[in-house]
């Protein structure tokens, strides 16, 4: 079977959060696009277009989605493409335009007919803006900011349109039985969503588009930034910022990882120096055009729908409770590692290092999709007919970051049709860097957790299951993060950390690994909450202090008061702070974490007792978590609708104060009956429901509709071992 790829003079490139696939990619143009057959197959749902504004294929993440698919306008449906190769010409600029302007509904239309073409309109704005994100992020030939300018501008027209809102006002207000409950909900959501976007002041309006020229500029300037450090000869090496945070964790040259922390710091003054002050500024400025009390108050309010204010009540809280935990650590550190272990290129290396070493073996890359799949299948996660994108590896030019985004968010059509998912999602492996595998697993299932919950949101309009405002970042990290919280669990360990000849993680090493991290835990919470802390400041300075100077030295201002010393990852170094969709974010991050750890004490307490292998979980995380997507009852809700109590902290908190000594009584107990009940495991059919493709950049390297999902990872370990011969030689 083939899929098609449009190319132009302008293709598109990578995108934020998620990771895409080049297989199928439209690009924009001033001039016509040529549709061509590229060789890869289809087997679940590549969705096509057969009109010019509907074309192209995205793949996004935190932050979505992995496959093709096109809305057509017949019938608001998504069809499932034909297998022929085809030759089209469409003029994909004038498509962009189009979309930025669409006319009012008409007074005579049916509640059924405006949520479909609300929807399919919706949906198209949608999927070309995720496209260009992901081109532009994943640095794919030819892409362009100023597409994805331009259909950032198109879909937030489309989101701020004051006569769409009016109409959704109107119905709602029909007392005649011409709108169903069911239609109720979808118009209540559209309305909370529009007026996320909505911006009457002409003034606000010009802010936006200026502050996200800036911000296109800016991250293209980014991208041009080299990456390097010295090695032990002192010899300067070009390199990614995904290798240089390995090295902070593994090599055992503190030259070498100094280099690679003073890099790290160069971020903040090239950002600096290239314009993010202005961009803090212009987002002020368009939040209190607003009337909101700055651009924090602005995302949070959306995103959460609740204040800043209540936000940081919350975060100080935790803070408090945790600070004489950060203190005990701290000195603990220094006792046991010396003094130089607090400095922050040495922290990381201090608690890792070596042990990253020992346990490297187990965490082969290559065999990373394969544990993943197998993971999520045994606890009877699916992913309802979906197609995943998946771009692992790490290269010049890719975004820092990995993320999984939704070019197509499914939803149910008036008449209970379901379209599913396209997933684009993005890792960052150096496979044959030490501790690579480790960190490509965890992000297989974090971003892999969030493509599972946008996948099961069943709902009446692609509203309720795209990852922006006001879906809450909270609750969609929620998902992601219980699902990568996994992996340190020794059972978890027992079951799927085995290295090339297939020999189980020992349980010494697991034991040490408690030993030497549990107690230094409270590093990881309190370099969470430092993002929100550092981006509360930096957006409540007066215009006149935004100076780069002052920037810097807000930083390291809230590096030392929340972390105790400045950071292994430096405030300023954070991606999240740079794009405005993920920046005033990580918050929720923080908030995911206490929900994680109040559902994992849930699952311990109810039932068999067990998360691992556990179909139930995947059942349960389906009810009441995933299907109602931004919805009712929201975040605080659901948290409180599986657990029986509201949202607090004190399950992690809780946590992070076990003894050492009783950790390890349970984890060995749960480490031995895991072994004894994992002998057949890797045996079973991985049933996901789900097409996935691997890809490389522009390159297709395997697709599981050309059998399964298993042959597929097969492929793609070929493929690893033809690209870095050293992981074969391990093999």
């Amino acid at each position: 079977a083939t899929t098609t790829t449009t190319t132009t003079e302008n293709a598109h490139t990578s995108k934020r959060h998620m990771q895409r696939f080049a297989a199928l990619r439209t690009t924009t143009a001033t001039t016509t696009t040529t549709t061509k057959a590229v060789k890869t197959s289809s087997r679940r749902r590549y969705l096509k277009s057969s009109s010019a504004a509907a074309s192209a294929n995205t793949f996004q993440t935190p932050t979505r989605r992995v496959s093709l698919h096109f809305a057509r306008r017949k019938s608001s449906l998504v069809k499932t493409p034909s297998t022929s190769s085809t030759t089209t010409k469409t003029h994909t600029k004038k498509i962009i335009v189009a979309m930025a302007s669409s006319s009012p509904p008409s007074s005579q239309t049916t509640t059924a007919e405006f949520i479909e073409n609300f929807n399919r309109d919706y949906l198209q704005r949608h999927k070309s803006y995720e496209d260009n994100f992901w081109e532009t992020k994943m640095d794919l030939k030819g892409n362009s900011v100023e597409n994805l300018n331009t259909s950032f501008n198109a879909l937030e027209t489309f989101l701020g349109d004051q006569n769409t809102l009016e109409k959704v006002r109107e119905l709602l207000k029909r007392t005649d039985g011409s709108v169903s409950e069911e239609q109720k909900i979808v118009l209540n959501q559209i309305e909370k969503t529009l007026k996320c976007y909505i911006v009457e002041s002409d003034d606000a309006k010009a802010l936006r588009e200026s502050m996200m020229k800036k911000e296109g500029t800016l991250q293209k300037s980014r991208n041009n930034l080299k990456t390097q450090y010295t090695d032990k000869d002192g010899k300067v090496v070009d390199t990614t910022p995904t290798v240089i945070r390995t090295k902070m964790r593994s090599d055992p040259e503190e030259s070498v990882r100094k280099s690679c922390w003073e890099m790290l710091r160069k971020n903040g003054p090239f950002l600096l120096d290239n314009g993010f002050c202005d961009i803090i500024k212009e987002r002020n400025r368009f939040a209190r055009e607003l009337g909101f009390e700055d651009f924090y108050d602005l995302k949070v309010t959306n995103a959460e729908g609740f204040s800043k204010k209540k936000c940081f009540e919350m975060l100080d809280g935790l803070e408090q409770a945790t600070k004489p935990l950060l203190d005990k650590a701290l000195e603990m550190l220094k006792k046991e590692k010396g003094e130089d272990a607090t400095k922050p290129w040495n922290t990381g290396f201090a608690l890792s290092g070596e042990l990253t070493k020992l346990t490297d073996p187990y965490y082969p890359f290559e065999y990373a999709p394969e544990v993943w799949g197998r993971s999520f299948s045994k606890m009877n996660i699916k992913y309802k007919g979906a197609t995943m994108r998946l771009d692992l590896c790490d290269r010049k030019g890719k975004y820092p970051n990995g993320f999984c985004h939704w070019p197509t968010a499914p939803y149910k059509t008036q008449d209970g049709t379901f379209i599913p998912s396209e997933t684009n999602f993005t890792s960052l492996a150096t496979p044959d860097e030490i501790g690579s595998g480790n960190t490509a697993l965890t992000t297989l299932m974090h971003e892999g957790g969030h493509a599972a919950h946008f996948s099961n949101i069943v709902q009446g309009s692609p509203l309720f299951s795209q990852e922006r405002a006001p879906f809450s970042v909270a609750l969609a990290e929620t998902q992601s993060m219980f699902l990568d919280a996994l992996c340190e669990d020794a059972s978890w360990q027992a079951r799927y950390a085995k290295n090339r000849k297939g020999e189980t993680i020992p349980w010494e090493l697991i034991e040490r690994s408690i030993k030497e991290r549990h107690p230094y835990k409270v590093f990881q919470l309190r370099g969470m909450i430092a993002v929100p802390y550092f981006e509360k400041a930096l957006y409540e300075m007066d215009e006149k202090d935004l100076t780069p100077e002052n920037v810097l030295k807000v930083a390291d201002e809230v590096e030392m008061k929340i972390q105790g010393g400045l950071a292994g990852r430096p405030l300023m170094s954070v991606p999240h702070i740079l794009a405005d969709e993920s920046s005033c974010y990580y918050h929720g991050y923080v908030f995911a974490e206490m929900a994680v750890h109040q559902t994992r004490e849930y699952f311990f307490k109810t039932g068999d007792g067990t998360i691992v292998d556990n179909p139930r979980v995947g059942k349960e995380l389906i009810e009441n978590y995933w299907v109602h997507g931004s919805g009712n009852p929201g975040f605080l809700g659901l948290v409180n609708n599986l657990t029986g109590s509201p949202l607090k902290h004190d399950a992690w908190v809780k946590e992070l104060g076990v003894e050492v000594e009783d950790m390890l009584k349970e984890e060995k107990a749960e480490y031995e009956k895991a072994l004894a009940s994992a002998s057949s495991s890797s045996k079973d059919e991985i049933d996901l429901e789900m097409r996935a493709i691997f890809v490389h950049g522009d390159d297709v390297i395997s697709d599981s509709n050309d059998s399964n999902f298993t042959d597929a990872c097969e492929k793609f370990r070929g493929w690893i071992y033809q690209e870095w011969p050293k992981t074969k030689t391990m093999a």
